[in-house]
């Protein structure tokens, strides 16, 4: 499938927009590497949550910047139960946890667990796949930084 970019990032905004993904986006546009994140790759007008599967779906890889409040997020874990779906057909993902320990992020524990506490009241129908994504994740080969 044709592809406007070649690596999703997927993160928190109020966490790391302005400081690790913001560099973490710089470097890899300065290498050559055309990256998707939600606020250049998104035209007004557009509906978000179409055009961010369809980044998703013609990536070949993803960047999952996990940090303290990822989870607060339906949208991010929207996107990340589509990246880990994507995994069946050959998509790369690569995590970074991002000042979050990552059996935290598996576990759903500490703020992962108060996040989901309060998922469970809105979007049940959601929340299971949320957390096998989160649990896949959590175990794979990545990247530890600290803030």
């Amino acid at each position: 499938m044709p592809s406007t970019y070649d690596v999703f990032l997927s993160f928190r905004g109020e966490d790391t927009r302005r400081n690790f993904t913001d560099h973490l986006y710089k470097a890899l546009s300065r290498e050559g590497i055309p990256t998707f994140r939600d606020d250049d790759g998104i035209r007004r007008g557009e509906n978000i949550e179409s055009e961010i599967n369809k980044a998703i779906q013609e990536t070949k890889l993803s960047i999952i910047v996990f940090s303290k409040k990822y989870a607060s997020s339906r949208w991010c874990l929207d996107e990340l139960a589509m990246i880990m779906e994507r995994r069946t057909v050959g998509h790369i993902v690569f995590p970074v946890f991002y000042d979050v320990d990552p059996s935290e992020v598996g576990t759903q524990t500490g703020r992962y667990g108060e996040e989901f506490a309060k998922h469970e009241i809105h979007f049940k129908d959601r929340v299971e796949g949320w957390r096998k994504a989160l649990k896949e994740v959590a175990y794979m080969e990545g990247m530890v930084l600290e803030d």
